[in-house]
């Protein structure tokens, strides 16, 4: 585990670094495509400050988007309790508790570190899950806390809305470019190919990324959270039955839907969008992460 977060915290440093490079970059051609070298450095200065802005908001953005609410232990004892003791087993600070009002059962963790976690909890995986169930499901939302997954994963959100951002500005330039007989001059009809093709694909690439980095990090929370909790049979279980509920989550969106433990938005897919749901799915098979844990039970 201690690896795992070593790891994480390079590749968190490296991503950011990686991040001011393809920001250059797409700088560079997007300024240069029409002709204003000028606007390159407030160009790169608004997409650093807003990624930093998303970052550090990033909780209580994902909060305030699936309707959350803060919770105290009068509220919920017995989750609340749950909570506090796995923390204390894992060595974490106790996290902001916070339930969802929704019947469909799912939970998520959300914060840029340990000291400014969050864990929510909808009422539905209260009502459905028995206790050791939902200790599996704490166990592993406080694994991707431990294991700097949520910091991880609120830089990749933030620098793939920039990317997504970016992208949009620079077809739009271009669309209305075409209008306009002075920006046709002053544009560079290679470099705006480039920008163009750039600006498509952009968005798709750190999307599937995104989705790459999120798929990986479950087997990680799964492997992590069954050792805490020392009984894999439990997350195994809840998992079974969380994936086994049809309904997906009221307030959700493809922003959020990868920060929860199973993915929210199933139910919205139908025909060629359900076939091709799995390369662009947030979580992994439900099927293998079962069969993962279930192997584990004769390692514990």
């Amino acid at each position: 585990m201690y690896s795992q977060i070593a790891a994480n915290k390079r590749k968190s440093w490296l991503l950011l670094v990686g991040f001011v490079l393809f920001v250059s970059a797409l700088g560079y051609v997007l300024t240069m495509a029409f002709g204003r070298p000028g606007l390159f450095v407030p160009v790169f200065i608004f997409t650093v400050v807003y990624a930093a802005i998303s970052y550090f908001a990033s909780a209580q953005i994902a909060l305030a988007m699936s309707g959350a609410r803060p919770i105290e232990k009068k509220d919920a004892p017995e989750l609340y309790r749950v909570v506090e003791n796995l923390s204390i087993a894992a060595g974490l600070p106790m996290p902001k508790v916070y339930i969802i009002d929704d019947p469909s059962p799912n939970a998520f963790a959300t914060g840029r570190d340990p000291q400014h976690a969050v864990v929510a909890v909808t009422t539905g995986i209260l009502q459905k899950l028995e206790k050791p169930e939902l200790e599996g499901v704490i166990a592993h939302e406080l694994s991707h806390v431990g294991n700097y997954d949520i910091r991880f994963m609120a830089l990749v959100v933030a620098l793939v809305s920039v990317v997504a951002l970016l992208s949009d500005l620079f077809l739009r330039l271009s669309f209305w470019s075409s209008f306009d007989d002075d920006e046709r001059e002053n544009s560079n009809p290679a470099l705006l190919a480039v920008g163009i093709l750039g600006a498509i694909l952009a968005p798709l690439v750190a999307t599937l990324v995104q989705l790459a980095i999120s798929r990986r990090r479950e087997y990680l929370a799964d492997a992590s959270g069954a050792l805490l909790t020392r009984y894999p049979e439990g997350l195994a279980r809840a998992l079974a039955k969380i994936s086994q509920d049809p309904r997906g989550l009221e307030h959700v969106n493809s922003a959020t839907a990868s920060l929860y433990i199973a993915n929210p938005l199933k139910g919205r897919r139908a025909g060629l969008a359900q076939t091709l749901s799995n390369l662009f799915s947030t979580h992994p098979p439900t099927e293998e992460r079962i069969r993962r844990l279930q192997e584990m039970e004769i390692k514990v």
